[in-house]
């Protein structure tokens, strides 16, 4: 009887640890989805970010050529 009341906490005992093990698992793929979704999520907000600077400065660069143009005297 005591090897059986033995065996039974020790089933127990490994019971909680695989599932604890597979909690912790989920845990970390959990995260590690959580990071790649947000580096999937920032990848094209940042290349729109990019290119609307970049159109911007051309912008402002094309109205500065345009102005020193109509300032700079004509022979």
């Amino acid at each position: 009887m005591s090897n059986e009341t033995i065996d039974d906490i020790s089933g127990g005992i490994n019971a909680i640890g695989g599932s604890a093990g597979r909690i912790v698992t989920q845990q970390v793929e959990l995260v590690t989805l959580a990071i790649e979704s947000v580096a999937q999520l920032f990848t094209p907000v940042l290349k729109t970010a990019a290119d609307l600077i970049t159109g911007t400065i051309n912008g402002v660069n094309q109205v500065l050529d345009n102005a020193s143009s109509a300032i700079d005297p004509k022979e």
